[in-house]
């Protein structure tokens, strides 16, 4: 069964810790664990769960609230205070309501101090790293068959009834949120008509809605890497922009920090071209994901291309005028000699930022999208 590991390292020589791992909180599958009554509780909510996923979308982290009820039982001697419509509100009412809110409260506490809880929501964490494991062939190093199984249970439950996934849990279906999903749970080893339909609902959404050339640019990145979508079907990340002085207001180091700390290692990529092994898997996420036979898609269009369901703000025509600039003129200098020379140059100014952000941060980044990048 699952357990949550709260404040341990152990030996683990790839940790660093400044705290002795206080406030660090991780899942850990014991085979091994013999607890009935927790397991029995735990499928119980899974099952729950799942029945009324379209109407509660969270899981109020019930697996942890198991676990912490075990650990930490609840002594309260006060008794429940019920008031009738008309009835005054006393101090004494007011202070045993607070102090039976507060004993609840406290059994949720973990050992080190700090109240745990999930950190998720978005839908599209996930995709970046399992694609990740994938080109780099660690998928089954890293991720266990018990985390592979709870992420497709935790993939499936999280899609629409209309058969797309959103942005995040509670979002409308969107095509970058749908066809992440959808070749994540490829990745994972699922078919093309598995989950009792819910593959191929989820891939009818895809095409009914144009199609993975619709996808937004995050997911067009993402994509290419992988080797399911054309380098020239997205619009270009130029690495030189690093290398502009730094009193320009255009230098990305002006940037939102997490805007520019995704960009920094997106535009090394980019300007690299890294394309993952072409396996079986991709090439029938090839014929899967797009309206026409892959050979016969036009990427120079696909560049500007966005599902209204995810197109919050159109483009205004200069940004369309400086992307096919850069694409059509700047790029192909770049490409080859004497370009190339500047191109290899500013990827390596690049790579010291990415190296910097690493040790600054021990190895954690900034957040989960460039971690994985």
């Amino acid at each position: 069964m699952w357990r949550l590991k709260i404040a341990e390292g152990g030996a683990d020589p790839w940790l660093r810790t400044k705290n002795a791992h206080v406030g660090r909180q991780v899942w850990e599958f014991d085979a091994a664990a013999d607890d009935p009554d927790a397991l029995a509780a735990v499928d119980a909510a899974r099952r729950e769960f799942a029945a009324r996923r379209h109407q509660l979308k969270h899981s109020a982290d019930l697996p942890m609230r198991i676990q912490l009820a075990k650990e930490n039982p609840l002594k309260l001697d006060l008794p429940a205070i019920k008031l009738g419509e008309n009835e005054d509100v006393t101090e004494e009412a007011v202070s045993t309501t607070l102090k039976r809110a507060l004993s609840t409260f406290s059994t949720l506490q973990a050992h080190d101090g700090y109240w745990p809880g999930d950190y998720g929501g978005p839908m599209f964490l996930m995709p970046g790293l399992l694609i990740m494991l994938h080109v780099t062939g660690a998928m089954n190093t890293v991720l266990s068959p018990e985390h592979q199984k709870e992420i497709r249970r935790y993939l499936y439950n999280h899609q629409n009834e209309d058969g797309g996934w959103g942005l995040h849990i509670e979002g409308p279906s969107t095509m970058f949120g749908s066809a992440l999903t959808y070749v994540s749970l490829r990745l994972l080893g699922e078919g093309p008509d598995s989950g009792d339909g819910a593959m191929e609902k989820g891939r009818n959404w895809i095409l009914d809605h144009g199609g993975a050339t619709y996808i937004t640019s995050w997911g067009k990145f993402w994509l290419a890497v992988l080797g399911v979508f054309d380098w020239s079907g997205n619009n270009p990340l130029p690495p030189e922009i690093w290398m502009l002085p730094y009193c320009l207001p255009v230098h990305p180091g002006r940037m939102w920090c997490h805007c520019r700390m995704v960009y920094l290692p997106m535009c090394y990529v980019y300007g690299k071209r890294f394309v993952g092994r072409i396996t079986p898997i991709i090439l029938e996420l090839r014929n899967e994901l797009f309206k026409v036979p892959y050979s016969e898609v036009d990427w120079d269009s696909a560049r500007n291309l966005c599902a209204k369901e995810d197109l919050y703000y159109p483009h205004p025509l200069i940004q369309d005028i400086l992307w096919a600039t850069l694409h059509k003129f700047v790029e192909p200098v770049m490409m080859h000699w004497p370009g190339n020379k500047l191109r290899e140059k500013s990827l390596n100014h690049v790579m010291q930022h990415v190296h910097y952000e690493d040790e600054n941060t021990r190895y954690i980044c900034i957040g989960p999208v460039n971690k994985v990048i």
